[in-house]
């Protein structure tokens, strides 16, 4: 099954200039809105509480929010949690008393929740230290940065340095962007959020090494071709298949934003962001910056050695 015919010959690389704008665009913002909004960090990353409730019949949110306003806790976050019945109430540390709570506090602090919200039976509290919280922070950055090194030096042992750095170049505009969004929109940023930007990570990578093998293969088969009509080629013969990998897993993710609750949203929201922009960086930022780089057919294809017939 193909979307298009395997001789399509459009001309991806003739909006080279203009794509790497855009691309230098939304780098800078996401960048921009970082710096100046930072991450709304979740209670993975900053510590706190978190308390699951249950109840008799579907609970009002919103009046569970107010009731715990007027308690005390006004940074209380509220979702939906498994069934209709059951609710999430994450309580971040209040600043004059960092997220140290002893028995005697936790036994308080469920006391007033209780008196808060008549009606609710706590299932479950779960308490996140800061420490804890920026342990899992570095470690997720140390993830990411071993991801990325991990795949320049594979790609430039299966392919060349220039594949490597342009592949390279595309992994770290992808998660960027993706947390600039989640800055800009103050949208929170816990685990779940990051092992999306890991997946967005193998998802760009996979569609780029499946140009770049075709780019591989052309070069070989096409003989006196230059690197742009090279380019050009492989990206139409593996349009189909981009087309269809990404729309399929796009319909399942939406799904999940929709239908998976408000524990999902942020890991489906940074896989939606993450598989348009991945497709998008595989074309115009891997393949574009490889062309920049200067490749030609002398960096894919093995010069055969002269046997020596001396005896």
């Amino acid at each position: 099954m193909e979307f298009f015919k395997h001789n399509t010959a459009i001309n991806f690389m003739a909006q080279r200039q203009w794509a790497a704008i855009l691309s230098v665009i939304l780098f800078t913002l996401s960048l921009v809105s970082l710096a100046y909004y930072g991450l709304n960090w979740g209670l993975d990353f900053t510590g706190g509480t978190q308390i699951q409730l249950s109840y008799q019949q579907a609970p009002n949110l919103g009046e569970i929010h107010d009731n715990l306003e007027k308690a005390g806790f006004p940074e209380a976050v509220v979702i939906s949690f498994g069934t209709s019945k059951d609710v999430l109430v994450s309580l971040v540390p209040k600043e004059n008393n960092p997220a140290v709570m002893d028995d005697a506090a936790r036994t308080e602090m469920t006391n007033q929740i209780l008196a808060a919200l008549p009606g609710a039976k706590m299932n479950q509290m779960d308490y996140i230290g800061p420490t804890v919280g920026q342990e899992m922070a570095s470690k997720g950055l140390m993830a990411i940065i071993i991801a990325l090194l991990g795949t320049m030096v594979y790609i430039a042992f299966r392919f060349d340095m220039r594949f490597a750095i342009g592949s390279t170049v595309a992994l770290v505009h992808d998660p960027v962007i993706i947390i600039g969004i989640f800055s800009f929109f103050h949208i929170e940023f816990n685990l779940i959020s990051l092992a999306a930007v890991l997946t967005v990570i193998g998802y760009s990578l996979n569609d780029t090494i499946v140009i770049f093998d075709r780019v591989r293969e052309n070069f070989r088969k096409f003989r006196k071709a230059d690197a742009v009509d090279v380019m050009n080629q492989s990206i139409n013969q593996t349009l189909s298949r981009t087309i269809m990998t990404s729309a399929l897993t796009l319909i399942v993710v939406f799904a999940l934003f929709f239908l998976g609750g408000s524990l999902l949203h942020g890991f489906a929201l940074a896989l939606i962001i993450g598989i348009v922009v991945g497709t998008y960086s595989s074309i115009y930022v891997a393949g574009s910056l490889t062309l920049a780089l200067g490749l030609t057919r002398q960096h894919l294809i093995v010069v055969p050695r002269e046997a020596d017939e001396r005896p």
